[in-house]
């Protein structure tokens, strides 16, 4: 028990971990015995106190690493998005109809677009001015607050795919309908060109993750409408698992994000650089999600083994 406490399981060959597995269920029935014999109790305490360290090593897994961290963000996690791709495509698609009704809506009825923007954003537009400038001010604070604003409404619409979905179309499809009136208001304005190199840098990472954080909500909603064969809770044990490990992506894309709406989109870099830097951003992201570096990865094994081979 101490070898395996100090190296951990690895340090086990096959033998051995079956010898363990062996001598843990013997400990478990003989503890069980012991207990109901009251002369026996000291050697009952020995006996929890072994089955308890020998349950903490067996069950509690292997120490995460930071390489375990990077082989999951450089490996793992490319495949488990594409395995939920059509999860995030239909998040996309409902906050594209909710901001396709935000913009009808807006054209329609001018005060639609100020009872949801409110009366400070509203003069702010009519000023045509930005709302950028206090965030220039305060590049470091803002970049916080934008960080947190952005994981919370992240883990909020995954967290709310327990309603059934309902809760996370919600949130998207509001989202969608906000970007809609905000964006039409603008165009009346004629300030386009600035909110969307302003939306630009920051929002070719931040808009994706809310797309990846609602397709994680919906797999917990599908999981538990449709469990298939499997029993409810075992059905929606199994989606929570992967929808996790599919919001866990959003997080270093939220962060990324953040900082940079807090010292690139609301500077004076010029409009070009600001849309050729968001579609760098861009690129580098469907490329690291659709797999490229996995494949590279990938490839690196197979040329060692057959050098090995030919050795």
């Amino acid at each position: 028990m101490d070898r395996v406490q100090e190296a951990g399981l690895k340090s086990l060959n096959r033998a051995e971990l079956r010898e363990l597995g062996l001598l843990y269920r013997q400990v478990a029935s003989d503890l069980a015995v012991l207990r109901a014999d009251v002369s026996a109790v000291h050697f009952a305490g020995y006996l929890n106190q072994l089955l308890a360290r020998a349950h903490n090593t067996i069950y509690s897994g292997h120490k995460t690493s930071h390489l375990a961290v990077l082989r999951f963000y450089r490996d793992t996690y490319p495949r488990v998005f594409r395995r939920n791709f059509n999860y995030c495509l239909f998040g996309f698609i409902l906050f594209l109809g909710g901001a396709v009704i935000g913009s009808i809506l807006t054209l329609q009825d001018p005060d639609f677009g100020s009872k949801i923007m409110g009366p400070q954003m509203v003069q702010t537009i009519e000023r045509h001015e930005m709302w950028t400038h206090s965030v220039v001010a305060v590049k470091p604070l803002a970049s916080s607050a934008i960080m947190t604003n952005n994981l919370s409404v992240a883990f909020l619409t995954f967290a709310a795919g327990i309603t059934a979905g309902l809760g996370t179309m919600y949130m998207i499809v509001f989202n969608g309908l906000l970007i809609g009136v905000i964006g039409t208001a603008c165009a009346q304005a004629g300030m386009a060109l600035q909110l969307w190199s302003f939306v630009a840098p920051h929002g070719v990472l931040e808009l994706p993750a809310i797309f990846i954080s609602t397709g994680a909500g919906l797999r917990i909603a599908t999981g538990l409408l449709f469990p298939g064969v499997l029993p409810r809770r075992e059905s929606l044990a199994r989606a929570g698992r992967e929808a996790v490990q599919l919001l866990l992506g959003c997080v270093p894309l939220l962060l990324i994000a953040g900082v940079i709406e807090a010292f690139v989109s609301p500077t004076e870099i010029s409009v070009t650089m600001k849309f050729a830097f968001a579609a760098a951003v861009f690129t580098l992201l469907a490329a690291y999600l659709s797999g490229v570096t996995v494949k590279r990865a990938d490839a690196s094994p197979t040329k060692v083994g057959s050098g090995r081979q030919e050795k």
